[in-house]
């Protein structure tokens, strides 16, 4: 059974309990409703200011025809007519009230002290009967041949209106930021249910069930999004830890066949002649010397992944390293009956590790001797930046182009030339 780091169990514990309302959806979800909620109310509360200057508008146009209209009505008949106008009038258009000298005439029994001249307006009640008992009225003084006349109408049904529409705006808001909380809250638990099953899966995988992967659905969300690059790490860490199993039987397959050498050279070197034990002891130390480069390349591999072996920076030519390069494998490939020549165009000045990148270059030629044949040409062309190694032997089949640069993977299945194949670091 593994067991879990303190740390590692309070996350898991921590994304396994955590509850809706302390995600960060949810806050979201707050924050989201609260916006909708204020711009719902701003749009409503300007929408009600529209309507409340619409109706008062009306009202004031409504007032002004019904002043021009009785001020023309006086200038055109006497005193008398004008009186029975007032009293013909319709309350239910306009209410008309004329002190007629001592006596209040028209829809009211009384006229209302300190009414403004039109278009001032105010407001003022009055008893009636009927169910309802009092009436709100809006109106002013309009000056007539015959003296003042008050022109009023009913407002009541504005409060009416007003009322009945803050109602259903409040009702409307609530609704709204109800809705978006449920929603919202639906959302998160739908999101936490994501995470705890992506939870669940990562526990699996650290229990080293590596070839589980993290669903994707069609949607193709930040999730998915998120999802596809775990399972590309997945995959890339499952083919590393597939490629560590086989350098390890690589290496236990390299090392085998000298240090059983090693082990048989040294139960035979009793038996030899003192004259032969010199040559003896150097096929041995040979044999020790390619286990022991076999392991330092391993620990330098090693060491360079994980940032512990410090470059030695230097300012140098790739001119210099393609005439270091040439002198030193040219005998190589004179053993092999092979022609080695360089061929270098303009020089390039870098900064980096002379020694790693001379390794690198000359590992290259190396497999090129190694594996072109005899009478084969190598060439080593340097241009400007770029430096290239040719040979005209057999090459690399077309179904290993991808494989070779995999991690310390050789092509030589018999495995007869020494070698810990390309050192490929990403």
């Amino acid at each position: 059974m593994s067991l879990l780091k303190p740390s590692e169990a309070q996350v898991i514990g921590y994304v396994k309990t955590i509850k809706p309302f302390n995600s960060s959806a949810w806050r979201i979800t707050v924050i989201f409703s609260t916006l909708v909620t204020l711009i719902i109310g701003a749009l409503l509360f300007n929408m009600y200011q529209q309507v409340v200057t619409e109706q008062r508008n009306q009202i004031q146009q409504h007032l002004h025809t019904e002043k021009l209209r009785y001020q023309q009505l006086a200038l055109s008949v006497d005193r008398v007519g004008f009186a029975a106008q007032v009293h013909a009038a319709d309350p239910k258009s306009a209410f008309i009230v004329w002190r007629n000298g001592n006596k209040v005439e028209g829809a009211l029994s009384f006229m209302p002290e300190d009414m403004p001249m039109l278009p001032k307006t105010q407001e003022f009640p009055i008893l009636a009967g009927g169910p309802e008992k009092i009436h709100l009225l809006t109106g002013g003084i309009a000056i007539t041949r015959y003296g003042p006349v008050l022109i009023a109408t009913r407002s009541d049904h504005l409060s009416t209106l007003f009322d009945h529409f803050t109602s259903a705006a409040a009702a409307a808001v609530m609704f709204t930021l109800v809705m978006t909380l449920i929603l919202g809250y639906l959302f998160s638990k739908a999101i936490l249910r994501r995470l705890v099953h992506y939870n669940r899966l990562s526990e699996q995988i650290e229990h080293g069930r590596y070839d589980v992967r993290f669903p994707i659905d069609r949607r193709e969300d930040e999730f998915d999004m998120l999802a596809h690059q775990f399972n590309h790490v997945l995959d890339t860490l499952e083919k590393n830890l597939t490629a560590v199993r086989g350098v390890t039987d690589n290496i236990a397959h390299d090392l085998r066949t000298p240090l059983s050498h090693i082990r048989m050279g040294l139960e035979t070197l009793p038996a030899k002649p003192a004259a032969e034990v010199p040559e003896a002891c150097a096929i041995l130390m040979e044999e020790l010397d390619h286990c022991l480069a076999t392991f330092d390349a391993m620990l330098s591999l090693t060491r360079i992944e994980e940032g512990q072996q410090k470059l030695d920076l230097k300012h140098f030519s790739l001119q210099e390293i393609c005439t270091d390069l040439l002198e030193m494998a040219e005998v190589l490939a004179e053993m092999n009956e092979q022609t080695l020549t360089l061929e270098m165009g303009e020089d390039y000045q870098l900064t980096g590790d002379k020694y790693l990148l001379f390794q690198a270059i000359f590992n290259l030629v190396d497999n090129a001797i190694k594996y072109s044949g005899k009478q084969a040409h190598i060439e080593i062309v340097q241009s400007g930046g770029m430096i290239q190694i040719k040979d005209n032997g057999p090459g690399i089949p077309k179904d290993c182009y991808d494989k070779v640069f995999e991690r310390l993977v050789r092509l030589d299945p018999s495995r007869h030339h020494q070698g810990t194949g390309l050192a490929y670091l990403w």
